[in-house]
């Protein structure tokens, strides 16, 4: 079937929906996307389990490719669709409810490839800043993000958006222990490598010609005790003197290309 017709024949079984449906959350065990790129990128992805997209006419349009004809799909006017996100989201038109991705496990993604880095984040909460980094990880080919479960944002609308669709590409390792993670990346012939502020040595006199962990921690805090002593060198990123640090987020992109350039 046609582009053009293929549209017109979901517009043709898709319903309106009906007001006052929205709870802006997505039911058990499911997250809820929106915008262009997180929903199309959610929707290319063999791995997602979706459950319901609802659109717009024009969000449709802006899709690349074509749904399934048995895809379950309704169409909603804009003010429907704000019901079904957080306030003042950008959903674009396009809101998508679908499962949460599958559990990844370290030792799936530690393949020890000096080309790709893995990236440690240490109670990094903040889901934009999240969701930034793994988009930084997937524009520099890493391998993997890796947080802790219990101190780490849930998959939802917000990460994903700031995600810009790399959240269905880039591998997210939840793990129980943080320390232990390092010691099996360490076991896999990783270097790891803590970036702190006060570090005397510059990260790109730090870096290997091998496998290299990138361990970052919280705004403000920065990495634990516990967690810095994990790691086989800390090193700082040369900024000047007339700035504190950077945005978490800032520091894990320039690192990656530190590491990408070695």
């Amino acid at each position: 079937m046609a582009g053009k017709e293929r549209k017109k024949a979901l517009r043709g079984r898709a319903g309106r929906m009906k007001g006052g449906r929205g709870s802006g959350k997505a039911g058990a065990g499911n997250t809820r996307l929106w915008g262009r790129h997180p929903v199309e990128a959610a929707l290319k992805n063999p791995e997602r389990k979706h459950r319901k997209l609802w659109a717009t006419r024009e969000g449709i349009e802006t899709l690349d490719g074509e749904l399934p004809s048995d895809f379950p799909l309704e169409y909603a006017e804009v003010t429907d669709l704000a019901r079904l996100v957080a306030k003042d989201a950008p959903h674009q038109g396009l809101v998508l409810e679908c499962e949460a991705l599958e559990t990844v496990f370290l030792d799936e993604v530690a393949t020890g490839d000096a080309a790709r880095p893995i990236v440690v984040l240490d109670q990094v909460t903040d889901p934009h800043n999240v969701g930034a980094i793994l988009r930084s990880a997937a524009a520099f080919g890493a391998a993997a993000v890796v947080t802790q479960d219990r101190h780490a944002p849930p998959e939802s609308g917000v990460l994903a958006k700031s995600a810009s669709g790399a959240l269905e590409t880039v591998p997210w390792v939840r793990v129980v222990n943080l320390a232990r993670a390092l010691d099996e990346l360490a076991e896999a012939g990783y270097w790891r490598i803590g970036l702190a502020g006060e570090a005397h040595t510059i990260l790109a006199d730090a870096l290997p010609t091998g496998p290299v962990a990138l361990v970052l921690g919280a705004e403000g805090e920065g990495m634990r005790h516990n967690i810095a002593g994990h790691c086989d060198a800390l090193a700082r990123l040369p900024i000047s003197s007339a700035i504190e640090s950077l945005n978490v987020s800032n520091a894990a992109a320039i690192a990656l290309y530190a590491a990408g350039t070695r």
